[in-house]
């Protein structure tokens, strides 16, 4: 088939359901749970404020609308390179520079609720990426791989969707992640991005590990993307959807919320 012929024919499955989209963002708002550094180590991000500014009254008859005010890594977000200073070099490596061609691709659903669910600090592996290839098949160039954890069942509770430790210099945060081993793996294979649907692409307790959160290190030095708080990951099949992760085209953006959505077939 042509591109054309492909591009018509995805249409008319949008439009009949045989292709659906499934919106894995989490809701946007004042209750959107955003990470928390240790105040003696970083400037933290503020909470998400929505502000009226007419709602078809006095300061606007006919209108209804708000301004914002919010992080660009707040809720569901894209990670572009220059958020980490492995990736910093990086000119196209800014929201607003980066090559649209590659957010949009085929993406590896790596099940991982059920080690999850047993255990917070749940690790995956370089083996066990490899053990999921051989059932599903090969993870290809350019492609998406998201770990799911099925986190986003916590995001009603910020306590419970962070997991902080009670001593932040500890263990920073209990919750499910990728070795250093395995995102090395995963961009071996060629990957364009690694996602999660924790409050970052890496472990909670990653910055214990060398290096320190190997995914953020890693990926943007390898000029890839993350994406955290993803939702809705059980509904996606291991292998055949297709994954849209478009940040907003911010100035020398080092991220941005974003709609994710993923095309999956009916069947």
């Amino acid at each position: 088939m042509s591109s054309k012929d492909v591009l018509g024919a995805l249409g008319g499955m949008l439009l009949s359901g045989d292709i659906k989209i499934v919106d894995c963002t989490a809701q946007l708002g004042p209750d959107t749970p955003i990470i928390h550094l240790p105040e003696d180590f970083a400037v933290n991000t503020p909470k998400v404020e929505i502000h009226k500014i007419s709602e078809y009254d006095a300061d606007g008859p006919f209108f209804a609308w708000n301004w914002l005010k919010l992080g660009e890594h707040s809720g569901t977000h894209f990670d572009a390179p220059h958020h980490w200073i492995s990736g910093k070099d990086h000119e196209d490596g800014f929201t607003d520079t980066l090559d649209m061609q590659r957010v949009m691709a085929p993406v590896n659903v790596i099940d991982c609720s059920a080690e999850s669910e047993a255990d917070n600090d749940f690790l995956l592996t370089a083996d066990h990426v490899k053990a999921w290839e051989a059932t599903h098949g090969e993870i290809n160039p350019g492609e998406w791989v998201v770990m799911r954890t099925d986190w986003d069942k916590r995001a009603h509770d910020t306590a419970l969707f962070l997991n902080d430790d009670p001593d932040p210099h500890e263990d920073g945060s209990h919750s499910p992640g990728p070795t250093t081993e395995c995102i090395d793996y995963l961009l071996s294979k060629g990957i364009v991005g690694w996602g999660t649907q924790c409050i970052g692409t890496d472990a909670g307790m990653a910055g214990k590990f060398s290096p320190p959160y190997p995914a953020h290190n890693y990926l943007h030095r390898d000029n890839c993307f993350g994406l955290a708080s993803l939702c809705n990951l059980d509904q996606l099949p291991p292998k055949g959807a297709i994954l849209i992760a478009a940040p907003l085209k911010i100035d020398n953006g080092t991220g941005s919320p974003i709609r994710a959505m993923a095309l999956v077939p009916k069947h």
